[in-house]
């Protein structure tokens, strides 16, 4: 991993979202250094499901060498903001590095978004990126090397990241805008504004909440977005700036080319699951195809669900407990279903006669691909090649689902 050289020793970072996961790894990694770490989140109190407060990082912050100052603030309220900007200038006098890190996630379709929580995402990632960055904005112009790094995607126009969830998308490029405006704007004043977004899942408690604890082992630690946003906040802001990196790339031009410390585990280091908003696929490791051994017949999907069916047992029906819908498009056009919820279950062509909890949409080239494990659930969910509607963790399920029925076919 990316060594420490000391550079951010008294330097102040001013972190949004910092009471977990990728914003609190960052702050722990500049503390290592001396900086001081304002952090801000609205988690004040412990969440029933999420562990981690704005007071519990500032122990660790201290605990690693830095100092703390744990700031209440949500994004959304420009006075929340001024207030905490005001109290870090007063207790550290000033700010050099802003991380905007705090975002809102909903990845629903555009029936499925409701305004409440379209409003929820643009007011956090795209107003509150704003809203920080201008407010921070005079001071950083007082600092040595200022340094604004938003946790926001490259600029990616592929239709398909809009069509599956184009609110979160929308959302999430406000703040990829920023970065591309305000490297451009502030460039003569020497404050470097850059992006920064990971090549694989990262592995935080709440993407645990959102995609179940399968995705732990397809994914990386959030220490290597720390690491990458490290590299990037001590490079020398008139020179490094208006850039949209990736995380494992930053850490290659920094010498790292073995990555496998960073995966939650190092088995899985081949087998991935990519980030939203990139084209590129990681290679994947997989057996051979069940679909290309007697078992399953030919890449018909009626003769595979009936495969499927004559190995459902009831423990896997009382293990997964949904109904699950699949509709197809490409070659293969229909609507399938798959009960794991009733009696010992079954499969039928159509809906159910029980409404199903989640609704899968994707050509059925795909829907073979995910069967036989050559691609994860969770990966065709976030590249776009499947659609969900309903219960997003049932849906989730499938990994375990379809590894209980390979082995048994």
């Amino acid at each position: 991993m990316l060594k420490n050289t000391g550079k951010l020793a008294g330097k102040t970072l001013f972190i949004t979202g910092a009471s977990r996961g990728i914003g609190k790894t960052i702050a722990l990694k500049a503390a290592q250094d001396g900086a001081n770490i304002v952090i801000c989140a609205k988690t004040a109190e412990p969440h029933p499901k999420l562990p981690g407060t704005i007071y519990t990082v500032a122990t660790e912050v201290e605990q690693a060498g830095g100092k703390a100052l744990p700031c209440v603030m949500d994004v959304r309220f420009e006075t929340q903001v001024s207030v905490a900007v005001d109290e870090a200038v007063k207790t550290f006098g000033g700010i050099d590095i802003v991380i905007n890190n705090a975002s809102a996630i909903s990845l629903t379709p555009t029936n499925s978004t409701d305004m409440k929580r379209y409003d929820l995402m643009n007011q956090v990632n795209s107003r509150g990126t704003f809203l920080v960055s201008k407010t921070c904005l005079p001071h950083l112009l007082k600092s040595k090397n200022p340094h604004i790094l938003n946790l926001s995607p490259p600029l990616n126009l592929n239709p398909r990241w809009f069509s599956s969830h184009l609110a979160y998308t929308m959302a999430k490029y406000g703040m990829s805008f920023s970065v591309l405006g305000m490297s451009e704007e502030f460039k003569d004043d020497g404050i470097a504004v850059n992006a920064l977004w990971p090549r694989t899942a990262i592995h935080t408690a709440a993407i645990e909440m959102l995609t179940g604890k399968e995705s732990w082992n397809y994914s990386r630690k959030p220490e290597i977005v720390a690491d990458a946003a490290y590299a990037i906040i001590t490079k020398d802001s008139r020179s490094f700036t208006g850039k949209f990196m990736i995380d494992d790339m930053v850490l290659k031009e920094e010498g790292i080319t073995d990555l496998t410390p960073y995966a939650c585990n190092p088995e899985y280091k081949d087998r991935l699951i990519l980030d939203l908003f990139l084209d590129e696929d990681i290679p994947q490791q997989s057996d051979k195809s069940p679909s290309e051994n007697k078992s399953t017949g030919d890449r018909n999907v009626e003769v595979l669900f009936k495969a499927i069916e004559a190995n459902i047992s009831p423990e896997l029906v009382k293990n997964i407990g949904a109904i699950y819908q699949f509709n197809m498009t490409g070659a293969q056009k229909g609507t399938w279903f798959l009960d794991l919820k009733n009696g010992n279950g079954g499969f039928g062509k159509g809906t159910s006669n029980t409404p199903a909890d989640v609704t899968l949409t994707m050509e059925s080239a795909n829907f073979f691909d995910i069967f036989t494990g050559k691609m994860k659930p969770a990966t065709a969910f976030l590249m776009g090649k499947m659609k969900i509607d309903g219960n997003l963790h049932i849906a989730m399920k499938l990994e375990k689902l379809m590894t209980s029925l390979r082995a048994k076919m």
